[in-house]
């Protein structure tokens, strides 16, 4: 699991573990029930606190995206699939959006942005 913490970032600790975490379940990079790391060993890893990794766990746990079971580790939850559905499409509409704003912004007509998606979707 790559976890990049940045110092510089107004952000707490915890809350850029959260949101990357959530954010790999999201993108389907983490699958269900696959194990994460220790509480110990990601705070190891990242050269944190122990409790810094243990709060941004609880919160992963509290807002349904991960499951701790005492004594074998915490995983990835099972998720609805239409509600991870959403979330994903929300990403797509979230990043369609800065594209047609960057397109705007240099006066690109809706058929070359129609053109560069087209051609963008058929190289995958």
């Amino acid at each position: 699991m790559n976890i990049i913490i940045s110092n510089s970032s107004q952000e707490p600790i915890y809350e850029q573990i959260v949101k990357q975490i959530k954010n790999m379940i999201i993108r389907g990079e983490l699958a269900e029930n696959e194990m994460l790391p220790s509480i110990r060993s990601l705070a190891k890893d990242l050269q944190i606190s122990v409790i810094t990794t243990k709060k941004a766990y609880e919160e992963l746990e509290n807002d349904g995206y991960i499951v701790t079971v005492q004594g074998k580790g915490s995983f990835v939850a099972a998720q609805n699939k239409e509600l991870l559905k959403e979330m994903r499409l929300k990403i797509v509409e979230e990043k369609l959006a800065e594209a047609v704003d960057a397109g705007r912004s240099i006066e690109l007509s809706l058929e070359e942005m129609q053109e560069m998606l087209k051609i963008l979707y058929e190289e995958v």
